[in-house]
């Protein structure tokens, strides 16, 4: 099952894993979903209360992550606040309803399972073997322990185990495979003729009747609103901007090296092998077998070769059992006491672990190294070190005296800056949607246009940045939402007006000429030339064909089959950009398909319809569970209570 679970993981559980050891970003863990707290609930999942807090925590992440992801092609601008919010809390949904569900159903993840799918992380893995060391400072870099990553981590492939157990029950029949098939890679004879809006702007333009424009904006005024937006002032701490101390004296940098030598020693490693026996039924059986194969060991038996033909580990049997160099911290405890009070060459008793049991050879030993203060690394580390601690320490002092001053100081930002020697910048305007450098921070445009900030003219507590900084921000300048004057947007509305007005005779004329060729009086090219329009004779194409608009294909491929090669199937379509076309389809091929294409069309229909199941029980799931979800337009800065 766990090999199944790794081949198969897909979707959001693969977001909930990764996301946990490779981007700053992870849902807040259904172990942190709790009742009976002060802070606002947004939705509540059968006994399950997901918090204000933690849905922005959630949705910070996120959002940091997506623009990670993006890069420089983020744009805040376009970004749909509302909908994003809306997927962050989805998804948090999901998964407390599926992890009720996954208990209820008694759907668990073993120990065995947990550690087996972690030392196979290559984000945890050194040289491809798995190191503990890495593996807790990766956590530590992410805000988390190893119980609580190993916890979510059950959780989560306890409810991939309820997912697999729908998907892998879909099939589909040999008539269903090929019927598909034949769908999806049908050919259609296309011709067409576009009715382009642009043709008739320049007339239309010429012909506006006096007041048309004024008469539009009246129709439409509620088009022509200016957002409100707001202009902030603000300072910045950040660390990595502070100065790095002077190196260390030699006093100093020796009572540092006592205190940290433990980073400077190379932990003593062990070249393993190792013959595993499965328990199988019969745990006796399982070590009566093991002990006779440590019989012929010291009766003189080659390890390698008893391995490969013995040993139940697939993952080194083939290798002689050779499981490479081995710290401590990264086998299970018996095995590792076993390996470490081995000599080289010599082989174990049979050693019991939840795997099964293993006789364990030591081919190699590497004693334990400590680096001394001597060793320019050794040193270098510790400089940094030593100047590290001490920004920290300052940083961590200006923090204090940030939040100190700017809550004794809330009309002003002049002593904050006069205190910590820094600059009052401003942003740009920018709305609720955002803007860009610091506007486009979640917390940032969250405390701006809250009540404090925005209403009562005093400065913000400290925001915490993604990248470290510490912000402290107030208003410099604010526009409420405005009715924008005709004078101001006359140009835009003529514009609007024209576009509405064309694209109605654009789509007028292609009715028309639409209905003159399903007369069959005249042929579609003779039509064409009579309007000044082009026949598009493209042939054959496919659903997905590029060089073909998509609203043209989706109308295409919807057409009935011509009756005739003379008699032409014809649609209409509206393109993307507000274009008409009058659609011509003349004929239909059929493909034929081998037993290969068809078992790979069954596959991938089966996984349609098995994800469409999937999807059925999940809303079946929820309904059962019972979901109620209370998120507000806008999350208020001081936590309070927006539902009530």
């Amino acid at each position: 099952m766990l090999q199944s679970i790794r081949d198969s993981l897909t979707g959001w559980v693969v977001w909930f894993i990764v996301g946990l050891i490779s981007i700053p970003f992870v849902f807040v863990g259904i172990e942190s979903f709790r009742t009976g707290s002060s802070d606002p609930v947004v939705a509540e999942v059968g006994d399950v209360e997901i918090t204000q807090g933690q849905f922005r925590a959630a949705y910070d992440q996120r959002y940091q992550q997506l623009r990670g992801m993006l890069g420089e092609n983020f744009r805040a601008d376009l970004f749909d606040t509302a909908q994003f919010r809306q997927s962050v809390l989805d998804d948090m949904t999901r998964e407390a309803v599926l992890r009720q569900y996954a208990e209820k159903g008694g759907l668990r993840a073993s120990d065995a399972a947990v550690i087996d799918y972690i030392t196979t992380i290559p984000t945890f893995q050194v040289d491809g073997r798995f190191s503990s060391d890495l593996y807790r400072e990766v956590l530590a870099r992410q805000g988390y322990t190893p119980d609580g990553f190993e916890a979510q981590l059950r959780n989560a492939l306890a409810i991939e185990q309820l997912r697999l157990g729908v998907l892998e029950s879909g099939f589909v029949t040999d008539e269903m495979a090929e019927y598909s098939f034949r769908l999806a890679q049908q050919q259609r004879s296309l011709s067409y003729i576009e009715v382009p809006v642009a043709r008739y702007r320049a007339e239309i333009g010429a012909q506006l009747e006096a007041g048309a424009v004024a008469d539009r904006y009246e129709e439409t005024k509620g088009q022509y609103r200016a957002p409100e937006r707001v202009k902030l002032a603000y300072v910045v701490l950040d660390r990595e901007a502070m100065a790095l101390a002077d190196a260390p004296e030699e006093d100093v940098l020796k009572v540092l090296y006592d205190a940290e030598k433990a980073r400077f020693v190379s932990p003593g490693e062990r070249k393993a092998r190792h013959i595993l026996i499965n328990f199988g039924e019969d745990k006796d059986k399982a070590r009566n077998k093991a002990e006779a194969l440590k019989a012929q060991l010291d009766g003189g038996a080659d390890f390698d070769a008893l391995a490969k033909a013995e040993s139940d580990d697939v993952g080194s049997r083939d290798a002689g059992g050779d499981l490479g160099w081995i710290s401590r911290g990264q086998m299970v405890e018996g095995f590792e006491e076993a390996l470490f009070a081995l000599e080289t060459g010599e082989i174990s008793k049979p050693v019991e672990t939840e795997f099964g049991f293993h006789l364990i050879r030591a081919d190699d030993i590497r004693p334990e190294v400590t680096r001394t203060l001597e060793d320019a690394e050794v040193r270098e580390a510790l400089v940094t070190l030593y100047q590290n601690r001490e920004r920290d320490r300052r940083f961590q002092a200006q923090q204090e005296q940030l939040e100190q001053i700017a809550f004794e100081n809330p009309g002003n930002l002049d002593a904050v800056a006069t205190a910590l020697s820094v600059e009052i910048q401003e942003t740009d305007w920018f709305t609720r949607a955002g803007g860009e450098g610091l506007a486009a921070e979640p917390q940032v445009m969250t405390a701006a246009f809250s009540p404090e900030v925005l209403q009562d003219d005093e400065n913000s507590t400290p925001i915490a940045l993604a990248d470290g900084r510490l912000v402290v921000i107030r208003k410099a300048a604010y526009e409420p939402s405005r009715q924008k004057p005709l004078a101001e947007v006359e140009d835009a509305v003529r514009d609007d007006l024209i576009s509405a007005r064309a694209a109605a005779k654009a789509a007028e004329d292609a009715a028309d000429l639409l209905a003159s060729a399903r007369s069959r009086e005249r042929s579609l090219a003779d039509l064409a030339a009579e309007r000044g329009l082009t026949v598009r004779a493209t042939g054959p194409v496919q659903r997905n064909q590029e060089s073909v608009p998509t609203p043209v294909l989706s109308v295409l491929f919807r057409l009935p089959r011509p009756v005739d090669d003379a008699t032409p199937s014809l649609g209409l379509a509206t393109l993307d950009n507000g274009d008409r076309a009058v659609v011509a389809l003349s004929a239909v091929n059929d493909p034929e398909a081998n037993p290969v294409v068809l078992d790979e069309q069954r596959g991938q229909l089966a996984e349609l319809i098995a994800g469409l199941e999937f999807n059925a029980l999940q809303r079946i799931m929820r309904d059962e569970v019972g979901v109620e979800t209370r998120l507000p337009d806008e999350l208020p800065a001081d936590g309070s209570d927006a539902f009530n």
